[in-house]
């Protein structure tokens, strides 16, 4: 595994180090966790953006959608 150092301010490294005593992890596995899921979120959202931007997924009317789904009864 790769070590890496990165200089935070000493009020996330306080927060972060609260949040290891509470979860009873290390330092690094809060930090490790929340870049994992930081950068899950980013994917996510750059996937969403692509699908938004897509000109052949046409967007829906909620409004449509809405009424379509009630009237399927």
């Amino acid at each position: 595994m790769t070590q890496v150092s990165a200089r935070l301010p000493d009020e996330l490294v306080h927060s972060i180090d609260s949040a290891a005593r509470r979860m009873n992890r290390s330092r690094a596995e809060v930090i490790r966790q929340a870049i994992e899921y930081y950068l899950d979120d980013v994917e996510d959202l750059q996937v969403a953006l692509e699908r938004l931007q897509d000109p052949a997924d046409p967007v829906l009317d909620w409004d449509e959608v809405k009424r379509d789904l009630l009237s399927a009864d």
